[in-house]
């Protein structure tokens, strides 16, 4: 079984390496590419006209998933990311093709959100068991009401996932700290269908890093980081390890809650508490790291959070 998921891994890897390229090349051609934001660094200003939405071949792990495994499980979870990978492509689209970095409003994209999630969760509940609980250790559970467990796991999903969205700010970024929350809910599954799915993704996301790392030929766009999010808050909840995310997820709440910080600051004092949010650009513009260094550190930082995560789950929850 290893090496059958292995191969399939491998295969991911393969497509997404070989059909990148005329992904990139057919952005070009249509010019859909990225608009940069005034505000943003000198360097980043250099990036403008890079294509945008790349993260659609991320869908390539959708398709081996179900077309090698097709399984109620493995189609849940390619739907899981098929459907935030269309709001991120609705918001990148609007970017690319007119040129605005905006792309469609905060509150279009929170609507769809929460009504994707709130499908998704009640055919998690009604067709895979999910149980309105809380798990602590093995042994030791919370049980919520059923409407307050799915309201909160709405919140945690579509928070999660939106902070995950963040996280995608520097080239390569967002790949290097996702491989390691991928790995780690292939490492802890009881479910086979759960670990190829995981095993995919990381094949695809390293393929598609090859054209992502500094100087990125392709930016993913919220195409691949919102999908990414919601697929790795689903991961989450079906595992019943929502317990570690404080952990697990440390670097995507960690930029999440800068932006928040941020925000909060600025209304109070009219200061700003950061260089500038996520803060990820904190690091570039105070201390002048390079973009390669931020990656490298939050890469290994997401390592560890996967390691001491998976310290937690097979001492008090295997």
């Amino acid at each position: 079984m290893a090496a059958s998921l292995l191969s399939l891994s491998t295969f991911s890897f393969l497509l997404v390496t070989l059909f990148t390229p005329v992904l990139i090349w057919g952005l070009r051609t249509l010019r859909l590419t990225q608009p940069i934001r005034a505000e943003l660094p000198p360097d980043h200003q250099a990036k403008r006209g890079t294509p945008l939405m790349a993260g659609m071949i991320l869908l390539v792990g959708v398709a081996v998933s179900i077309i090698s495994y097709p399984k109620p499980l493995v189609i849940f979870l390619g739907g899981t990311f098929l459907l935030f990978s269309l709001i991120g492509f609705a918001d990148d689209f609007k970017k690319a093709a007119f040129q605005d970095p905006n792309g469609i409003s905060g509150k279009t994209k929170l609507v769809f959100q929460f009504t994707f999630t709130a499908a998704l969760l009640f055919l998690l509940m009604r067709f895979f068991n999910a149980s309105p609980e809380l798990n602590l250790t093995q042994t030791l559970s919370i049980g919520f009401p059923l409407l307050l467990y799915l309201g909160v796991m709405m919140l945690f999903i579509v928070g999660t996932a939106n902070a995950i969205n963040f996280t995608d700010g520097l080239d390569g970024l967002l790949i290097n700290v996702s491989i390691p929350t991928y790995f780690f809910f292939f490492l802890i599954s009881d479910h086979t269908e759960v670990k190829m799915f995981s095993l995919v993704m990381i094949g695809c996301l390293l393929g598609l890093l090859i054209y992502n790392l500094y100087p990125a030929r392709a930016f993913m766009g919220d195409t691949g980081s919102l999908a990414i999010g919601g697929s790795l808050s689903f991961l989450a909840v079906l595992e019943k390890v929502e317990i570690l995310i404080p952990i697990l997820f440390s670097v995507y709440l960690a930029e999440q809650i800068s932006v928040i910080l941020q925000v909060w600051y600025y209304k109070k004092t009219k200061l700003r508490l950061f260089r500038m949010a996520p803060i990820h650009y904190h690091f570039s513009l105070k201390y002048g790291w390079s973009e390669n260094k931020i990656v490298m550190v939050f890469g290994f930082i997401s390592w560890a959070s996967a390691f001491l995560s998976w310290l937690y789950w097979y001492f008090f929850l295997h």
